[in-house]
């Protein structure tokens, strides 16, 4: 049966990245049809903001979307229409997967972790305001049921993808009552899930920060509030060789927009230039959550198959292959 998936493509490079999901997954033959809604800086001038109200309803009607990397136009009430996504969808789990892949000269080849960040809460929030002309307030909120919901995510995405080690990372030896709130929930959480795993613990966000850099093997999901979470998640891309090849989802109860997490790049836009791996890496993450495990594994397989050899990755990834040819590379390699 065919799905309808949203696409917003995004702006600048937005559907260079996007179209090459696009020729992939028809080489897939996958039974998706894409519904086009579009957002960011493209859009401010015909509907005098960057998130139309249909691309919302496109979201909630099709319950699944990809999205290119979105402008947030400056002089608009938006600090950033992606955080505004999460919010108007209750995307409250950001998801990112660290891979190591081939054919990357990188310090580390061997890392697999998996980072769920709250997304909803924390100082995220946007609580602040001045106090007098020469301070201001920034509002940390973190809730029993905003922490329990991405940890019950965090353990059961877990156990259904085989994993052996979850660790909440925090700094509730400083404060205590915020992220003292979310650990002590998130071992709540863990009591229904103590057989399923080898080892539950938690660490301190700054010294995890160190181990991350020094010991990664020794880890493999994390569970954190927002603000770690956000920094954590390009520490870890920065393992596997940057925003380029970082994919993200975020997902609710019954939503989930999947997104490569890097820029716009306005510069390089129709130039044949574009990365579109992170990009692709994400729509593969679709297919899994989908339940097209199939069709996502041939993915894996060919873009794995096209990063091998420098003559088919892009020039960012130490190639000498346009957008196009990388595209290419990977539909000519998919078993």
């Amino acid at each position: 049966m065919t799905k309808t998936v949203t696409l917003i493509p995004g702006d600048g490079i937005g559907t260079d990245v996007t179209n090459s999901v696009k020729e992939v997954i028809k080489a897939l033959g996958t039974d998706i049809e894409w519904e086009v809604a579009e957002a960011g800086e493209k859009v401010m001038e015909e509907k005098g903001t960057p998130l139309p109200e249909d691309v919302l309803e496109s979201v909630r009607r099709n319950k699944v979307a990809l999205k290119g990397p979105l402008t947030t136009p400056v002089g608009t009430g938006f600090r950033s229409v992606n955080v505004a996504l999460r919010k108007e969808l209750d995307l409250y789990a950001n998801v990112r997967p660290n891979l190591s892949l081939p054919g990357l000269d990188l310090r580390y080849n061997d890392i697999d972790l998996i980072i769920f960040r709250e997304n909803t809460e924390d100082l995220y929030a946007g609580v602040e305001h001045r106090v007098g002309k020469h301070a201001a307030e920034s509002i940390k909120i973190i809730t029993r049921e905003g922490t329990e919901r991405i940890c019950r995510l965090a353990f059961e995405q877990a156990k259904e993808l085989g994993r052996k080690h979850v660790t909440v990372v925090h700094k509730a030896n400083i404060m205590k009552f915020t992220d003292g709130l979310f650990v002590d929930v998130f071992y709540e959480v863990a009591k229904d899930y103590e057989n399923d795993f080898e080892e539950i613990d938690d660490r301190i966000v700054d010294n995890m920060s160190m181990q991350l850099v020094m010991k990664p093997e020794l880890y493999d999901v994390m569970v954190c509030p927002n603000l770690y979470g956000d920094i954590l998640s390009d520490l870890c891309a920065g393992l596997t060789g940057g925003l380029g090849v970082a994919p993200g989802a975020n997902i609710g109860d019954d939503l989930a927009l999947f997104e490569p997490v890097h820029g716009s790049a306005p510069k390089y836009a129709g130039q044949n230039r574009a990365n579109p791996l992170a990009t692709l890496l994400s729509a593969k993450n679709m297919l899994d959550y989908m339940g097209h495990e199939e069709d996502a594994s041939r993915m894996q397989a060919g873009i794995e198959a096209a990063l091998r050899s420098p003559e088919t990755r892009t020039k960012d990834l130490g190639g000498t292959a346009g957008t196009k040819e990388f595209t290419q590379a990977i539909v000519s390699n998919l078993p």
